[in-house]
């Protein structure tokens, strides 16, 4: 079954069009560094259904196991750090 990690981003007020814009590049090539994962796919928002919260990242790894190899791996951890200082996350992760 494959797992999928999913997060929702909404980025604090005074963060800036261009540090958004390096978030989002840094996030869409994750899939480059980290051998974990088999897909991914992050974009802005285009409805009003997410409360405020305008972008969303989904990462797609195997199995349940692979998901701390994705979540730990220093490149993840090297883009999510300043992420969560720029935006409040939110996270869910589901098995198919």
């Amino acid at each position: 079954m494959a797992v999928h990690h999913m997060v929702w981003i909404k980025f604090h007020e005074g963060v800036s069009d261009q540090r958004i814009a390096e978030h989002i590049h840094n996030l869409a090539t994750m899939d480059e560094q980290i051998p974990a994962i088999m897909s991914s796919a992050v974009g802005e928002n285009f409805t009003d259904r997410a409360k405020g919260f305008t972008h969303g990242l989904i990462v797609t790894v195997e199995t349940r196991d692979d998901l701390p190899r994705y979540l730990q791996h220093p490149h993840h951890v090297q883009i999510a750090t300043p992420l969560r200082e720029d935006a409040e996350l939110m996270a869910m992760d589901i098995e198919n």
